[in-house]
């Protein structure tokens, strides 16, 4: 496993504010600081992020973007926020490296991730498991569970956030950042490093499934994922192709599923306890 650094960095800032009635106050925002990732000595690339998991967040990164394959290959993974740099070491290295990060795809996640090569690529290679199913019950327990997470969003907003479930609703992960990109790519890298498999496992994000997101999560190996928020018509296509189910508009007792109806086990009986029964007179 890779050496890394345990670097820390304060969440959130507190700023001075005027309300309309002219009142001064104290409020929280949350931090925003660049880390420019280094791979064998090359600049790579520079994130826009919270820093709550910059290491994790950066082997998500190298994960998802697909330019290591095993994390048996990095040596190790060091943060220094006084440079606000990452630097990654491989054992062997990475084989056309040039090549392979020429072109980039800007994309619609927050803060304006990219992604390297085309969006396309390898996915059609991906197999995701035919079995997974999630049960009513345990979509409510998801989203009740992230409904009552501690969270800077609750403190600060303007921060989006990603986690993992098991098939139980049990949550194993939960990662804020300032682009829901960062988050997805930082339980990337929590996964990677743990040796998680996600075929059995439920990804929530606070934001739209768009194609890049439905991507990373098959890349992941997770065949269903939640989101609060909607999706978009290229994730829609992509999930369906792919075997993924999308739950979209999650909150409360309501959702949308749009796509592989056949992972969900519904539970009528759920609403049957909560409907009064009639009263004869």
């Amino acid at each position: 496993m890779p050496e890394l650094s345990r670097s820390t960095v304060a969440l959130t800032k507190e700023v001075q504010v005027t309300d309309e009635r002219g009142r001064v106050n104290l409020i929280s925002i949350p931090a925003e600081r660049p880390l420019t990732v280094y791979l064998d000595k090359r600049e790579l690339v520079t994130l826009m992020t919270m820093g709550g998991n910059p290491e994790a967040l950066v082997l998500g990164y190298l994960r998802n973007q697909r330019l290591l394959r095993q994390i048996t290959d990095i040596a190790s993974v060091q943060v220094d926020w006084e440079v606000s740099a990452a630097a990654v070491v491989t054992h062997t290295g990475v084989t056309d490296i040039e090549e392979r990060t020429s072109k980039r795809v800007v994309t619609t996640g927050c803060g304006q991730g990219t992604v390297f090569g085309g969006l396309m690529d390898e996915v059609d290679q991906i197999v995701l498991p035919d079995s997974a199913r999630i049960r009513q019950s345990s979509l409510y327990k998801i989203i009740d569970t992230i409904r009552t997470q501690q969270s800077v969003y609750k403190k600060a907003g303007s921060v989006h956030g990603c986690a993992l479930f098991s098939n139980q609703g049990e949550l194993l992960y939960f990662v804020e950042d300032v682009g829901r990109h960062n988050a997805v790519d930082a339980i990337a890298g929590k996964m990677w490093l743990d040796r998680v498999d996600g075929g059995d496992k439920i990804f929530y994000s606070t934001g739209r499934l768009t194609s890049e997101m439905v991507i990373k999560g098959a890349q992941m190996g997770i065949p269903i994922l939640l989101s609060r928020s909607g999706t978009t018509e290229m994730g829609h296509q992509v999930a369906s192709q792919i075997g993924m189910s999308l739950f979209s508009r999650c909150s409360g007792r309501h959702f949308l599923l749009l796509t592989h109806p056949q992972r969900l086990e519904f539970e009528p009986e759920l609403f049957a306890e909560s409907t009064p029964a009639s009263v004869s007179v």
